[in-house]
Order: C-alpha cells, then structure tokens, then sequence
C-alpha cells in the first residue's frame, strides 16, 4: 500500500543518493548514555545580527577569530540523548523551508545510523522556526508520530497566544505564524512542564529565559556526570563569551537574556559541566572556561 509517510520514505531515499553524508558532530560519554550532536546545516545572517548597537569593539573580537564581521553563518546542532531506554530529540531542526543550507537534521540521523522510528521523545528548547520548523513533512504530518512532545508550559503559552503576532514585531510576527501552525499541530499530545520538572529519568528542565519569553535549558545527568543542553542561552563563541553582559540582538528580552548568559557561564565555568549549544561550532560540544575576567568556549572536538 501506497502512504504518503512511504512516499517520503522514498523520497528521502533518493535524496540521500545525491547527498554528502551529514555524521555526528560530536558525542561525548555521560556513564552508560551518550550525548551526541547531529547537523541541521548552517544559517547565514548579515554580520550586523551579531553587531548590531553593540560597542566598535564587537567587531575586533570576531576579527580575532579569523571570522567574518559581514557574514553570520552559525552552525545548527541538534542535541541527541540516548540511555539505553530513550532516545531524545532536543528540537527538531529547521525543515526544508527556512535557509536553503538548513534543514539537514533527518539526513544527519541517518547518516549517523539513527531511523526516525528509534526517537522516543523530542524536547523543545524554544519555537523559534530553526528549532520547531523540520516538525512537519511535506504533507504537513508529523514527521515523528510515535514520539513524545514537551515544551515548557511558558513558552507554549507565549507562541499559542493570538496577540502575539501583533506584539512581537514585523521582523518576528513570521515566527508567531510559523510557530502557532505547528504547535496547532501538537494540540491534543504535547505534554508540559516548568522550570524545575525533571522531564525524564536524568533530564531536568533549567529556566533560561530571554531569548524568548520561555526557553528552557536541560540539565542532563548520569550518576556524578553531567551536560547542560543550553540551546539559544548561548548564541556564539566569541562576543557572547568575551561579553555576556553585552545584549544580544536575537534575544526578545535583551536583559532577562543578559542575567541568563551570565548565570550559565558562572555555573558551567565553576562546575566545569559540558555544554552542548545549537549554534556553537564544531559541533557545539564543550566547556566554558574563565580567561582574564571573561570566558571562552573550548570545544570538544
């Protein structure tokens, strides 16, 4: 029997044909479970995302990267945990629609060995279209109908909200859009928690608020071993480090963004606990590290 989920099947088939493989990223070791990073691609913004109204010295610490100040291309790494009992999904990527260098998570788990059908659960960090836009097939199914949902009840609330279109501004008011269609879509089988819950057996959800009104970070843990999954609390590798206190331009709320920024390093640099970070290079795995009254990132890979 012909489906439209046998259809894509083959499709996606085809196109992994044609593609270079996407693999894992990074992995580490948590006791008997693993942590891996999976590839949705890359975004490419104006330098100015990251610039923008910060001081002249924004642009010296990019340069010192040997980065461009032009061009913003962040990597996207989708978080993968795997204990022996569940596979989870943190996000879910930006689909085909987004960028056209985006979009690549399904191929990447492929690639890595992981069928559709082994996730178990997806774990939304925020709404954001790069995190919740590869939610939905061509048919505008889900494209994982046996796993289970979570959102933070906070963030579900802001992005189900119809005023939000009109208040978060013309160059967002495509997000509220985007978003509201697909958790339309999670309806009847999301599940829900708050900043504190332990979500599943080792994974706790960690209020990091300001990038949107309600993202949520993870606390992952097994045994005396630990990894933070921070999502878009830490959005680069240089201005974010050298700076946290300096706003960020893709935050909704600049200084709830900047409080969070600067909890997160404190903690993970005095703790020395792993981060895994959407947008961080080299597959975002890695620690901060305090260095001459800042902080650097320093990847595991």
């Amino acid at each position: 029997m012909i489906t439209r989920r046998s259809l894509l099947a083959q499709g996606a088939a085809s196109a992994a044909l044609l593609a270079a493989p996407k693999l894992a990223l990074a992995e580490i070791s948590l006791g008997s479970a693993t942590l891996t990073t999976v590839s949705d691609g890359s975004l490419s913004l104006p330098g100015s995302f990251v610039t923008g109204n910060l001081p002249d010295s924004a642009t010296d610490i990019i340069k010192s990267y040997g980065l461009s100040t032009e061009t913003y291309t962040p990597e996207c790494n989708v978080t993968l945990y795997r204990d022996g009992t569940n596979t989870v999904l943190f996000d879910v990527g930006s689909g085909p629609d987004f960028m056209p260098n985006a979009g690549d998570l399904f191929d990447s788990l492929d690639a890595a060995g992981v069928a559709l059908e082994d996730i178990t659960h997806v774990v939304f960090t925020h709404a954001h279209p790069d995190h919740i836009g590869g939610l939905l097939d061509d048919f505008d199914d889900l494209m994982l109908p046996d796993a289970s949902y979570h959102m933070g009840r906070a963030e579900w609330d802001y992005w189900w909200d119809p005023e939000t279109v009109n208040t978060i501004g013309e160059a967002r008011a495509s997000f509220a859009v985007g978003a509201k269609r697909r958790l339309e879509m999670l309806e009847d089988q999301i599940n829900f928690f708050d900043a504190g819950d332990e979500i599943l057996p080792g994974i706790a959800a960690i209020a990091t608020y300001g990038h949107t009104p309600g993202h949520m970070g993870f606390e992952v843990r097994q045994g005396s071993q630990s990894a933070m999954v921070v999502g878009d609390a830490i959005g680069n590798h240089h201005v974010a480090f050298h700076h946290p206190e300096w706003a960020s331009g893709s935050d909704q709320d600049a200084e709830t963004g900047i409080n969070t920024r600067k909890m997160l390093m404190d903690r993970m640099a005095n703790e020395q606990m792993t981060i895994a970070g959407f947008h961080l290079p080299n597959g975002g795995i890695g620690r901060v590290e305090a260095k001459d009254g800042a902080y650097r990132f320093v990847s595991e890979s």
